[in-house]
């Protein structure tokens, strides 16, 4: 069973060891931010389980923070922990799009508690999503384990690495996956492509399956950010 991560996004360096040391001692993998620009930049380069996400951040706050990550991911569990706790705080987060909020003095035990709901409530269509052998969008069609197409230009056989790519953002659709995160899942740690490859491989998949690749309508370039894919 691979490790659940988790995104800690809190300024207060005390509180931050103090939470990441409890989450490690449970088993998850905790990637620490001590600010709203920082957290962004962590969020788009790793695939989380989970974001922790206090509202009082350096550089951006957390509603804000929150708000980008819903316009990149609906899926993602989101649990507010912050020391606001007027009720126009705790509906102005929920109406954003998190899923719970805590706030500050609280008892770790129900932290854990409630952290272990989301990231079961979370897992459960990514363990599914990973067992697909094939894919239909439109009138395309994608076999993982033949590796053959059906696209616009009629059948094809492509490349493993292809294969890799569209099974990653296909996993992911409606996401906008991070270059980093793709080069690490596709290529490994050990190769070192340009992130330029990624360009090519996503101007093949237009070729293959979009009608107007000038216009597509399923494989997207986020610019500065990653790609995304889109039924």
């Amino acid at each position: 069973m691979s490790q659940k991560r988790i995104l800690l996004v809190e300024d207060e360096e005390n509180l931050l060891k103090t939470i990441r040391l409890n989450l490690e001692l449970e088993g998850y993998a905790v990637t620490p931010a001590t600010n709203g620009i920082e957290a962004l930049k962590e969020f788009r380069r790793s695939n989380f389980n989970l974001v922790i996400l206090d509202v009082m951040l350096p550089e951006m706050n957390g509603f804000d923070v929150c708000e980008q990550i819903r316009k990149e991911n609906t899926q993602m569990p989101v649990l507010f922990l912050t020391a606001k706790d007027s009720s126009s705080d705790k509906i102005q987060g929920l109406k954003l799009g998190a899923d719970d909020y805590l706030t500050k003095p609280f008892n770790l035990e129900e932290l854990l508690l409630r952290i272990q709901i989301l990231v079961k409530r979370g897992s459960p269509q990514k363990e599914s999503d990973k067992s697909i052998e094939s894919y239909s969008f439109g009138e395309n069609m994608i076999n993982f384990v033949t590796y053959e197409i059906r696209g616009i230009n009629g059948k094809a056989e492509i490349s493993k690495k292809e294969i890799a790519l569209l099974k990653l953002l296909i996993e992911r659709k409606g996401e906008v996956v991070s270059r980093e995160e793709i080069l690490d899942l596709v290529w490994g740690k050990d190769a070192y492509p340009s992130s330029r490859t990624i360009d090519n491989y996503i101007l093949a998949f237009r070729k293959y399956f979009e009608k107007n690749q000038r216009e597509p309508i399923h494989f997207h370039s986020i610019r500065g950010v990653g790609y995304k894919f889109t039924e």
